[in-house]
């Protein structure tokens, strides 16, 4: 991305100015993350799948729906995100949204992205023979009613064809306020 490059094969072999180098590129990297996520999220609007709409339009949908209710830019971003890893990890798809948003938004709304997956086999479970309550081992949890409003008022009615969606483009500040945070931190361990 930059114009330098580093002079090391081997990190154990890099230099102060190597990261210098490195430091500039990560820079880089973070001022175009808004761009990258929304050609992402645009390409989505190929991807039907078995559904009445395609990907881009469920995730247009339920942040739509998060906005009408008054739910703040932490919110909107989570309901737009919350579906990216569906082709690339379409069986820890939520895990890897709320990895990409964590850095950025508070904990109640990453939590709630990293688990609205057991939260939406409430509407679905029972038709596929699974428990469709596996939501119930999280009840008590601090953000478990935030969970339950997610799912029952954005996310599991967000398909309709029909429905009067705002575009990605109104949507885009929100995206650009938020990615444009200092990131809560860069790495955490758990």
């Amino acid at each position: 991305m930059t114009e330098k490059t580093v002079s090391f094969r081997s990190m154990e072999e890099a230099t102060p100015a190597d990261f210098d180098i490195i430091a500039a590129n990560d820079r880089q990297t973070d001022r175009q993350l808004p761009d990258r996520i929304l050609a992402h999220l645009k390409m989505q609007a190929d991807d039907v799948g078995a559904y009445r709409v395609d990907r881009l339009a469920h995730v247009l949908q339920t942040a739509t729906r998060a906005e009408a209710d008054g739910a703040d830019d932490d919110w909107i971003v989570g309901c737009l995100l919350h579906d990216l890893g569906d082709v690339l990890a379409p069986h820890t798809h939520a895990e890897v949204a709320a990895e990409i948003i964590r850095p950025f938004v508070r904990p109640e709304v990453t939590w709630v992205v990293r688990h609205h997956g057991y939260f939406q086999k409430y509407y679905y479970a029972n038709l596929e023979d699974a428990d469709r309550n596996v939501r119930e081992r999280f009840r008590g949890h601090q953000y478990f009613n935030a969970a339950l409003r997610f799912c029952e008022q954005w996310d599991q009615r967000s398909f309709d064809p029909d429905f009067t969606t705002q575009s990605l483009a109104h949507f885009e500040p929100a995206l650009r306020r938020v990615l444009a945070r200092t990131p809560f931190s860069s790495c955490v361990l758990t």
